[in-house]
């Protein structure tokens, strides 16, 4: 743990993460935020994020050749530069007088989205290809911590400038926190020291990985349905707080404050727990807190809401830190980007057609159906993956390995 700590390569990435996350973080709260209180925002917000999902699960197998090809780190900086770029743009659309509309809402999200798709798997293979296998528990529970620390600060700080600024002066923020990331980031001494071959975006490879233990896949689809969750309930949520609870757009930016504090809890939890507990027996735990928590928090005041909230945070947070450790112990790096595309692209199409009906249903005033039908499909999930963990999938896990 000492020499992680120690290693330059992971002060400069923590350096970087918190400078660019909080930026992001204030960003993507505003702006969901300022669509689903403008005029048939609720329906053209639940439109847009179909479309972006739609458009992240075509770019998804693409990305994964990529992120195994090619420089890690040159994809992560390139993905900032152009988001900084575009980002100041806006910014200085607001400069000069011109008032922002619908669609400049709509592009701002879109760019937010499409940096996150790239920035998280990338970031996810460039840790496991940097660090031993003997750091990843501290690396991906320290990571989580830096994440929702700067999400916590991030909403805190929302719930001030979404009263006090306009959205230029955010996004300009935004920039500057951008430009802070990417020099941290060139700093990072890294050199490619995998062994370079060809890589094609479905290679048999990756095909007959999956083959060998489809039960191990399966955990891990169904493990990601806290994450997928959450995702989904980046619609549902303001939706929910503007037209169920009728609350003021500070209270958004102290739920991104409380979910922050409650994913710290798990990044420093998880990596403790895990020296008594396998991987997957966390897993399975704080996903069975995920769904409680999410099944329960609609019929509860906002003070509840928000105490739940803690909850979900500590499920989703400490299933990805669990499940992170599970993958980087078990999945070559020479394959990693393109097994995690697949799962990622398999996540993104279930989100699509719940996005799909979600929104039709938000559009009839059936926000609560909406929360029934997920906190369903939770239940079966938790069900698969406390079985399968049960089953001895870490022996799987690790012959799996031998690709």
């Amino acid at each position: 743990m000492n020499s992680l700590y120690k290693d330059i390569r992971f002060r400069y990435i923590i350096l970087a993460n918190l400078a660019s996350s909080i930026g992001s973080g204030i960003t993507m709260i505003a702006i969901p935020w300022l669509l689903v209180t403008s005029d048939n925002g609720n329906e053209v917000f639940g439109y847009v994020a179909i479309c972006m999902t739609i458009i992240n699960f075509l770019l998804t197998p693409y990305l994964g050749y990529l992120i195994d090809k090619i420089s890690r780190k040159s994809m992560i900086v390139s993905s900032k530069v152009v988001s900084l770029v575009a980002l100041a743009l806006f910014s200085g659309v607001g400069f000069v007088g011109v008032d922002y509309e619908l669609w400049h809402y709509i592009v701002i999200y879109m760019i937010g989205s499409l940096y996150y798709t790239i920035f998280y798997p990338t970031m996810f293979a460039l840790n496991q290809e940097l660090f031993h296998k003997n750091q990843f528990k501290v690396l991906n529970g320290t990571m989580e911590v830096q994440g929702q620390l700067s999400s916590m600060v991030a909403g805190a700080i929302a719930s001030i400038l979404l009263l006090k600024w306009d959205l230029h002066y955010i996004l300009l923020l935004d920039v500057w926190t951008y430009a802070l990331a990417i020099y941290f980031f060139t700093k990072i001494p890294y050199v490619r020291t995998r062994k370079e071959k060809a890589v094609t975006v479905s290679t048999s490879e990756v095909i007959n990985y999956v083959k060998r233990e489809p039960g191990m896949f399966l955990f891990l689809l169904a493990s990601s349905l806290p994450f997928i969750g959450v995702m989904l309930t980046n619609y549902l949520f303001p939706v929910y707080l503007a037209n169920v609870l009728k609350v003021e757009g500070n209270i958004y930016g102290i739920q991104g404050m409380v979910y922050g504090l409650g994913a710290v809890l798990a990044g420093i939890f998880v990596p403790i727990a895990a020296r008594k507990f396998e991987d997957e027996k966390l897993v399975a735990g704080t996903m069975l807190l995920f769904t409680i928590a999410i099944s329960v928090m609609v019929y509860l005041p906002v003070g509840g809401y928000l105490f739940m909230m803690l909850l979900i945070a500590l499920g989703n947070s400490g299933a990805r830190v669990a499940r992170n450790t599970f993958m980087m112990d078990r999945i070559p790096n020479g394959i990693i980007g393109r097994v995690d595309g697949l799962l990622r692209a398999v996540g993104l199409l279930l989100r699509i057609m719940l996005l799909g009906l979600f929104t039709g249903l938000v559009s009839m005033g059936q926000i609560m159906m909406c929360f029934t039908i997920l906190a369903g499909i939770l239940v079966v999930a938790s069900v698969f993956v406390v079985v399968f963990s049960r089953k001895g999938l870490r022996v799987a896990g690790r012959e799996a390995v031998k690709v």
